[in-house]
């Protein structure tokens, strides 16, 4: 199945973007691009900066860290989403903010293959016309960083990397002597090691950065540290040496009394996980979202015309999704009545009919799809996926092709052959695989997919709801 993205709106209009910029990059992952960029956030913030937030690729739980420190961070991925939503997405998000970071995925070079650009960091910084600063794990580093810096300057000469953040330095002295280096690019400061800062981790990486996870008090102490080890002056100065860009954006979609329509949205430490572009294309479309909680909300919303069921953790609350039994009855009763829900990941195995712990124990779930979910120890799939729906679903006709991602640890395993509605093409698989399980007005899927690789599909979505408040 040959990729392809669709084109983004009809009407396009030119809008001139002159937002400093500065794109945040790893030398590899790991080297603490997260913290050095919630911390460089805080200090900007506290400087009386407003400062607008990315993330380069896929990922959904970096995001939140950025959104504690910042307000809000949009994904901006060159293989999912295709050039010009990258760009309409970053003149809309970054619009009045004083500075834009954008924190980069992997090394700098990383992306969909190993021999092009498509899907990395430096594909993302060359269509934003931004600076890149390097972030690297300095520790028992001395010399040897000027080699990296002549390394990553000559390596693509087209992209400007404007200078080096070194992470986890032993002290301000080693920190000095890294910048006596000699090598090519202003070191621009550091991070010490400071473990008992680190953002706590578990099998999917980061926790997702919710209060009760993450305390405020871990946020507070980079945001204080970068105010004292980098040169904040230099960094700024270097976001606004970037040049304006011209960006085509387009309108959005009109919306129509009669497709307007509420969208439940299942939000709390079970469900979280979702792109801001995926929410924002179907309020363009007409959507009211409504946030509830399948852990703690008694029922649905009482005008709920449709129901958006995201990734997560469910794994780690089973017992208390399985015990919040009059929310599992609405949601049977709201299917039974026709109701359309659709569900990613997260939101599939809480849909299925049970949950299995790598423990062994099983909680019951909502059983609208035949099957339980069973938690492995070892990742089960990662990675971009592209699909192709074989029949109608609430995400429109049968041929509707959209790109998205797969992050689990978990597999479907059900005694009954499942209706599917998608073929799935990966790189980590030779062979197409069926997949997208449907059943009446249920869709319920692993992939997390980005509509605006096809802006169709949140389009269907809102109009599926729509008729389904008609009908009621």
């Amino acid at each position: 199945m040959p990729p392809r993205v669709i084109d983004l709106v009809l009407e396009m209009a030119d809008k001139e973007i002159t937002t400093p910029r500065l794109v945040i990059a790893g030398f590899a992952s790991g080297v603490g691009k997260t913290t050095v960029t919630a911390a460089l956030i805080g200090a900007l913030r506290a400087r009386g900066l407003k400062v607008a937030v990315f993330k380069c690729g896929p990922d959904y739980l970096d995001p939140t860290y950025h959104a504690r420190a910042a307000g809000s961070c949009h994904n901006l991925d060159g293989w999912m989403m295709g050039r010009e939503a990258v760009l309409a997405t970053f003149a809309r998000a970054s619009e009045g903010a004083d500075i834009a970071l954008v924190e980069g995925v992997m090394g700098l070079f990383d992306g969909a293959t190993p021999t092009g650009e498509q899907g990395s960091t430096a594909e993302i910084a060359k269509w934003l016309g931004a600076p890149v600063m390097l972030v690297i794990d300095a520790s028992g580093m001395a010399r040897t960083v000027a080699a990296v810096g002549y390394g990553f300057t000559a390596f693509d000469p087209t992209l400007r990397v404007a200078g080096m953040i070194c992470n986890r330095v032993g002290s301000k002295g080693h920190l000095e002597l890294l910048r006596a280096s000699g090598g090519p690019l202003p070191i621009v400061g550091g991070l010490p090691k400071r473990p008992e800062y680190a953002f706590p981790e578990r099998h999917l990486g980061l926790y997702s950065a919710n209060l009760a996870a993450v305390p405020q008090n871990l946020f507070s102490a980079w945001e204080e540290i970068a105010a004292q080890w980098l040169d904040l002056d230099a960094i700024v100065a270097a976001a606004r040496s970037a040049s304006p860009l011209a960006v085509a954006v387009g309108s959005a979609q009109g919306q129509s009394a009669d497709a307007r329509c509420t969208i439940g949205v299942a939000f709390d430490e079970a469900f979280h996980f979702y792109y801001e572009d995926n929410l924002r294309r179907l309020e363009e479309n007409g959507a009211r979202l409504v946030r509830f909680s399948p852990l703690r909300s008694p029922s649905l919303p009482a005008d709920a015309d449709g129901l958006y069921f995201g990734g997560g953790y469910p794994e780690t609350v089973a017992a208390e999704l399985s015990a919040n039994a009059s929310m599992i009855r609405a949601i049977r009763e709201f299917a039974l009545r026709g109701g359309p829900i659709y569900a990613e990941c997260g939101g599939l195995m809480y849909l299925s009919s049970a949950i299995r712990t790598v423990g062994g124990e099983v909680f019951p779930m909502v059983d609208l799809v035949a099957g339980e979910t069973v938690m492995a120890q070892t990742i089960q799939a990662l990675g971009y996926a592209e699909v192709e729906t074989t029949q109608p679903t609430l995400l429109g006709p049968a041929g509707e092709r959209f790109r998205g991602h797969q992050f689990r640890y978990s597999s479907l395993n059900s005694p009954l052959p499942l209706q599917c509605a998608y073929r799935v093409a990966t790189r980590r698989r030779k062979d197409t695989f069926a997949e997208g399980y449907v059943r009446d007005n249920v869709l319920a899927s692993y992939v997390h997919a980005h509509w605006a690789s096809n802006p169709r599909l949140a389009e269907n979505f809102v109009a599926s709801c729509a008729a389904y408040r008609r009908r009621r």
